[in-house]
């Protein structure tokens, strides 16, 4: 590494849980695990273990702390379960509601939609925590007035010290997550994300110039430095040869403009710049809606008798695709959890499985020849609040309770 490039390419890492990871109370013990990798290898290894075992069927809980955990710890155990950053654009997720004082987190609440009845709910078993798979809050609000009902929750969870949390689209897009549970009603099959997530890389462009000494290095590393707020460039080079240095420059979007007005300013980067767009990389598995090619091909009427054993219900709507009958087989399903019409169009499926689809929606599924079997929109969600409850649960202590809303239903039913 050339002088006066370090300090530009630091990366940190910390690692801050005493209940999670290696504490004085835990059996949990990283070096015994590996006893061949180095401290550091141990240190990525250990943090890597609770986000590569969360499908896991043999994991064990982690902690055995008899205390409760500060509503930042939970915070941390939830972002390693689902990374918010898999959350879609539009969406309004992570924390909604910060109590001012905090409080140690005792009982979890999960719910699918935050209502009347479910804040009763949490009221009666003195909740530290929501997690409403919904968010409560969605759009911008300019006042808390009692006058609106969501607004009027939100000011009962603050009077009551409730923290609120809302995963809402992370939890679709996740490998393992609601769409992958909601696909694997129809049984076992090779499973494809229909829209994959991307990266959340921070560092958008890259730009490659030349300098003509270590000194001329030195000089724009220096002004790149102090236009920096020390995480948005990265530098790397090649050693010196006859034709100069070749340095290549990685920035994110906001400290692109700056970084280019340093370059021109320099005779040598500023004859050599080239700029590229750097795409983000995508994430296997991780993305909105599934598809499914079964392994076991099915009859319209066997799928839809596995998914009302799925979901829990005892009915559900059905749309046959044209040219279809109870008895057809259905050999390739997608599904979408929620309103799942955007995610579904063009894709081609014997079935589409989601809660809720326009009129024309399913119309144009039909005269595709695609079968539509519809739950309603929470009904298709709800049922994975258990599979999350129990991964959740393991990673927390003894102390901590995490309980399932009984009082959280569909609005919707058939009467």
């Amino acid at each position: 590494m050339l002088p006066g490039w370090r300090n530009l390419s630091w990366t940190f890492y910390f690692l801050k849980s005493r209940r999670l990871l290696i504490c004085k109370n835990s059996n949990f013990n990283a070096p015994a695990l590996f006893p061949s990798a180095s401290s550091a290898t141990q240190t990525r290894l250990t943090s890597g273990l609770l986000r590569s075992s969360v499908h896991s069927p043999s994991v064990r809980r982690l902690s055995v702390s008899a205390s409760p955990m500060e509503l930042k710890e939970v915070l941390q155990v939830l972002e390693q379960l689902a990374p918010l950053s898999l959350a879609e654009s539009w969406d309004n997720v992570g924390l909604l509601v910060e109590p001012s004082k905090s409080r140690p987190i005792k009982t979890v609440l999960l719910t699918n939609d935050l209502t009347d009845a479910v804040m009763e709910e949490a009221e009666a078993l003195n909740c530290d925590l929501i997690i409403s798979y919904h968010p409560p809050l969605f759009r911008p609000i300019k006042r808390l007035v009692q006058k609106d009902w969501k607004q009027r929750l939100a000011i009962r969870a603050v009077e009551a010290g409730m923290a609120v949390f809302s995963p809402h689209t992370s939890w679709d897009s996740m490998k393992g997550g609601v769409n992958d549970w909601l696909v694997g009603g129809l049984g076992s099959g090779q499973v494809s994300v229909l829209s994959q997530a991307l990266g959340g890389a921070s560092h958008s462009h890259k730009l490659e110039f030349m300098v003509r000494s270590p000194e001329e290095l030195n000089a724009v590393v220096e002004e790149l430095k102090a236009s920096d707020d020390g995480t948005a460039l990265q530098c790397s080079g090649t050693r010196p040869n006859s034709s100069g240095i070749h340095v290549s420059l990685t920035c994110s979007a906001s400290a692109l403009t700056p970084s280019v007005q340093i370059l021109l300013k320099h005779s040598a980067p500023c004859q050599s710049l080239s700029i590229l767009k750097l795409e983000k990389a995508p994430l296997p598995g991780h993305g909105q809606g599934r598809l499914s090619v079964l392994d076991q091909p099915v009859t319209v009427a066997t799928a839809i008798q596995k998914m009302k054993s799925h979901l829990g219900l005892a009915n559900l709507r059905l749309a046959l695709g044209a040219g279809r009958t109870l008895e057809s087989s259905v050999c390739t399903a997608a599904v979408c959890a929620g309103s799942g019409a955007s995610v579904l169009s063009g894709v081609q499926a014997d079935l589409f499985i989601t809660g809720e689809m326009s009129h024309h929606e399913v119309l144009d599924a039909v005269a595709k020849g695609t079968s539509v079997i519809l739950s309603d929109h929470s009904n298709s969600e709800r049922g994975f609040l258990a599979v999350f409850r129990e991964r959740l649960a393991v990673r927390l202590p003894d102390a901590v309770t995490v309980v399932l809303s009984k009082a959280d239903r569909d609005p919707l039913e058939v009467v």
